[in-house]
C-alpha cells in the first residue's frame, strides 16, 4: 500500500492505495471527476521528490503528494 496526499485546494482526505506505479495511481485517480481536472496541473512528488515522469515504480510504504500550483509572494 501506498500512501497518497492531495494539498491545497483539492480537498480531498488522504487515500491508502495498493498500485505499483505512478502510471496506475492516474489510472486509477482519472476515474474520480474531482481529482480529474487537478491531475493535469499538480506537481507530483513521492517520498518528498519531484517527479516528472509517470515511468516511477512505487513499493509498499511509499507516499504520493499531489501538488496543486498556487499563487503566492
Amino acid at each position: 500500500m501506498i500512501r497518497v496526499e492531495f494539498l491545497g485546494p483539492i480537498n480531498k482526505e488522504a487515500m491508502e492505495i495498493d498500485v505499483k506505479s505512478l502510471k496506475e495511481l492516474k489510472e486509477v485517480l482519472s476515474k474520480d471527476e474531482e481529482l480529474k481536472s487537478w491531475l493535469k496541473s499538480c506537481a507530483v512528488a513521492v517520498n518528498d521528490k519531484i517527479v516528472t515522469s509517470l515511468d516511477v515504480e512505487l513499493k509498499d510504504g511509499d507516499k504520493v503528494v499531489l501538488l496543486p500550483p498556487v499563487c503566492g509572494g
